[in-house]
């Protein structure tokens, strides 16, 4: 038995738009009298649209109506239809997803681009995406090593970390092209993004909007930009000697949505580096000789003088630069082949309670998996919105108990906990790591008012602050695609 599914990617960036649309191979690996083993044995790119800078009304919001055009006439010139679409995510990232409107035009797309496109936001996701679809995960497994992907955009970082194939760590940056614009006709400055204006002041360098653009200037923001990446990654201390950059990287505030540094950045032991994004693109053609000074503003931004920074780097030099396979188009492909994963086989579900979009996950640890029902009747009202409660995914982590009476008490805590959800009739769902979904959604059923909406998935990992979406079944109603996902919007 093998499916083909059409997929889609959409990525909605700070410079760029783009669109892949590609096949994913869904096939069952087990023999023929074995309990079915579902997986994603293939991705292939069967389009790839053309490059657009991301229409914008304003410095504060997306055009809604040029985006949608874009995507309109890329689904025609691809031959392929909204409905021909079963999976795959638009995704908004960097200087973008903190305009005004990213979140209705998100999830505008993704209603318009196919049955299962999912709509996601959020620095983290985006390290991850890109990494994979840059290859350096590829690299990694191949080679058994520790491989680290810089995905360096318009407005951010994004930093992925690979061992062996498999993400270790990720963590984003506000550092990117077009956190400085310069109309590349006249010279001028047109924009500065608020923490770079505030450490400029501090360093004494005079750059206000509007004033001819000094190379040596906006050298020096661009030098401490690879240096901030440096002590990112552990390559330099978190000191500077610089009045404006005297203090730790975090306090800096560099992190993008006060996020966190790398967990493993003191010991982490690079075997080699990639980089993906617009600058890394430019880097690359550094590189391999290529030559800006006829124009050092041909891009409109300082993305050409942040490769050179990086490319001139002392931290970066000691590492083994490796070429990546994809470059600008990493986040996309990421969106369009790797958000999708394929739950166990072994599963119950309703088919009315189906498809499920941005819900939220309630995750619960396996040392409190034995008093689930105090957990869930404890946290189950912080998803109230307004006295009105929506579905919650109850995410249940480690490999639980399988035999018979533990999962008969598993079942009885759970419906004493989510009392509230099953008082509104809304679905239970269930999302396990290990395969015992079906067992504990018999016993669910068993002990749930009749005709109860029940979606009981195994094989997923999902924790606090997660998203995740659940879509038909594939596979001759074997399995349920699923995406792990994030809604965070940059700040």
């Amino acid at each position: 038995m093998k499916e083909t599914l059409i997929s889609v990617g959409i990525d909605l960036g700070t410079s760029t738009t783009q669109i892949i649309f590609s096949k994913l191979s869904v096939e069952n690996l087990a023999s023929a009298y074995a309990v079915p083993d579902i997986k994603i044995t293939g991705r292939e790119i069967i389009y790839e649209s053309k490059i657009y800078f991301t229409p914008l009304l304003s410095k504060t919001e997306i055009d809604g109506e040029g985006i949608k055009k874009i995507v309109s006439d890329e689904y025609r010139k691809a031959g392929i239809k909204p409905e021909d679409v079963k999976t795959g995510a638009v995704i908004i990232t960097g200087e973008t997803a903190r305009k005004e409107n990213a979140a209705v035009i998100l999830e505008t797309l993704s209603n318009f681009a196919g049955e299962f496109v999912v709509s996601t936001a959020g620095p983290d996701l985006e390290s991850v995406l890109s990494g994979f679809g840059s290859g350096a995960a590829s690299i990694s497994e191949n080679e058994k090593s520790v491989i680290v992907n810089v995905d360096i955009g318009g407005g951010t970082s994004n930093i992925s970390v690979f061992k062996n194939g498999n993400i270790q760590d990720v963590c984003c940056l506000d550092v990117g092209g077009r956190l400085i614009k310069v109309d590349s006709a006249s010279g001028k400055i047109t924009y500065i993004y608020s923490k770079f204006k505030d450490l400029l002041d501090k360093a004494g360098v005079y750059l206000p909007e509007d004033s001819y653009a000094i190379v040596s200037s906006l050298k020096f923001v661009t030098d401490k930009m690879a240096d901030i990446l440096a002590c990112a990654l552990g390559l330099a201390d978190v000191e500077m000697s610089d009045a404006a950059f005297n203090t730790t990287l975090a306090d800096r505030g560099f992190y993008t949505n006060d996020g966190k540094g790398l967990n493993c950045r003191k010991s982490l032991k690079i075997d080699g580096i990639t980089f993906s994004g617009g600058v890394g693109t430019i880097l690359y053609e550094i590189l391999s000789g290529k030559q800006f000074s006829d124009n050092i503003f041909e891009y409109g931004d300082i993305g050409v003088l942040l490769a050179l920074s990086i490319f001139e780097s002392p931290y970066f030099s000691k590492l083994n630069i490796r070429i990546p396979k994809e470059t600008i188009r990493a986040t996309v492909i990421g969106a369009g082949m790797y958000t999708t994963e394929i739950s166990g086989s072994t599963i119950l579900y309703s088919m009315e309670a189906l498809p499920l979009k941005n819900v939220p996950v309630l995750f619960v640890n396996e040392e409190e998996t034995s008093k689930i029902n105090e957990v869930l009747q404890k946290n189950l009202s912080f998803y109230a919105n307004q006295q009105t409660f929506n579905p919650v995914a109850i995410s249940l982590d480690g490999f639980l108990s399988v035999d018979y009476d533990s999962i008969q008490l598993l079942a009885k805590k759970i419906m004493d906990g989510a009392g509230v959800l099953i008082q509104n009739r809304l679905p239970l769902i269930i999302v396990l790591q290990n395969d015992i979904a079906k067992a504990l959604g018999f016993a669910l059923r068993s002990i749930l008012p009749e005709n109860y909406p029940l979606v009981c998935i195994d094989s997923i990992r999902a924790k606090n602050g997660d998203y995740i979406d659940i879509g038909m079944p594939v596979a001759g109603n074997q399995v349920l695609p699923v995406v792990i996902k994030t809604l965070v919007f940059n700040s």
